[in-house]
């Protein structure tokens, strides 16, 4: 079942999931799997896109078998020496992944959540088949997101994750949202925003291990050394000036990294409108450097989950 009626033109993202549940709203899309909307109470806490629109800047896109940038998409693994296409052309890499722009399968749609599927084919670059599965839900909790990759195929194969929502305080501008992201360092990027070395962030610019204001910051940056909750996982909030509104996005044991993104480089009225807080089971060009990188061998499942928890809640 979708939102889509008999003889209406088909949006861009495909067929519109929409699940619904104690005061929380979502949509799931077709194309990439990923999340278009997310509201609680009444209150846009992503900032997504229209059904008319096509996906800009990545957003609430999975991003898969790979997170952030292969640096002129070239790597080594299992002996073999592999070129992947460069869907960044301005920086020579290979950007997000390959399943953000592929049709995912409905498996399941119930009122408050959706499960939805991805075949991955083995293709030039990437010669290994994965099958993906995600379940969305909402609820009092906020949403959750559950993930599980299969590698189907006779060989192990390397594997990165990551996911691609824009988070958002209506009427707080970017620069005056307090941010505070559990993370002891950075990774430092060349003008390619490839890893060129580490940093502690102790009483530096990018330290925000406790809330503070984003003001001037331009971040397109990778944190890692993460301190972690009791439960394993870890969380980035955002609020406002005085505390009032907040969104924390967590993520399970699974992500050790998190991608904080500005907007900066986006145009128009999405640029600087949104925070980009994606986390991350490895950092950025993982595949040349091996860091956090998972191998799945044959018929291993990896799984992972991670969710938004609007306002104050827990």
């Amino acid at each position: 079942m979708t939102n889509v009626q008999a003889g209406r033109r088909r949006p861009p993202s495909g067929a519109q999931w929409m699940i619904s549940g104690d005061g929380q709203e979502a949509v799931v899309v077709e194309i990439g799997g990923g999340l278009r909307t997310y509201r609680a109470d009444g209150t846009d806490y992503v900032d997504g896109y229209a059904e008319d629109e096509i996906c800009v800047g990545g957003a609430g896109q999975v991003l898969a078998p790979w997170p952030n940038r292969i640096r002129d998409g070239q790597y080594t693994f299992g002996g073999k020496s592999l070129q992947l296409s460069l869907t960044e052309p301005v920086r020579n890499t290979a950007l997000h992944g390959l399943v953000n722009w592929l049709p995912w399968r409905l498996e399941s749609h119930e009122k408050d959540a959706v499960t939805v599927t991805c075949d991955l084919m083995p293709q030039p670059g990437y010669p290994w088949p994965l099958h993906l599965r995600t379940r969305w839900s909402v609820g009092v909790g906020g949403l959750r997101a559950e993930h599980e990759v299969t590698n189907v195929g006779d060989e192990p194969c390397p594997f990165g994750f990551s996911v691609h929502p824009y988070l958002q305080l209506p009427g707080v501008a970017v620069d005056d949202l307090l941010l505070r992201v559990p993370a002891r360092s950075r990774i430092l990027v060349d003008g390619r925003l490839l890893p060129i070395g580490a940093a502690k962030v102790s009483g530096g610019d990018f330290d925000f291990t406790e809330p503070r204001r984003i003001g001037t910051a331009v971040l397109d940056l990778a944190f890692g050394d993460v301190d972690h909750e009791p439960d394993g996982g870890s969380s980035v909030t955002l609020a406002s000036p005085d505390g009032s509104a907040k969104v924390r996005i967590w993520g399970d044991g699974s992500f050790g990294w998190w991608q904080v993104f500005t907007g900066d480089t986006l145009t128009g009225q999405r640029n600087r409108r949104s925070v980009a807080v994606e986390p991350m089971t490895c950092p950025p060009d993982a595949f040349r450097s091996g860091r956090d990188l998972i191998v799945l061998e044959p018929d291993q499942t990896w799984r992972a989950s991670w969710g938004i928890h609007p306002g104050d809640q827990q």
